[in-house]
């Protein structure tokens, strides 16, 4: 599952490094922004799923965390659609 979020927050990642050399009149600052909150994406996923919360089973914890990861994801890529 690490290399996964690793992968996709990468992909992500190019993509705001790709707008930023490929598209010139595009705000430096929401670029920015865009790539920072993928960097916290990924850190807060890396580390959801090496410390499965207590009390819960771990079936229902990794959905959970799945859910939020693709949630996440389909908002970042808005607004990278938006930026274009």
């Amino acid at each position: 599952m690490k290399k996964g979020i690793n992968f996709l927050c990468g992909e992500l990642f190019a993509e705001c490094v790709a707008i930023m050399h490929y598209q010139k009149p595009t705000p430096q600052d929401d670029v920015d922004n865009l790539m920072a909150s993928i960097l916290n994406l990924q850190d807060d996923m890396l580390s959801r799923v090496s410390h499965v919360e207590p009390g819960m089973k771990a079936k229902d914890y990794f959905n959970k965390l799945r859910s939020d990861m693709v949630s996440q994801t389909d908002e970042i890529v808005e607004h990278i659609k938006a930026l274009l």
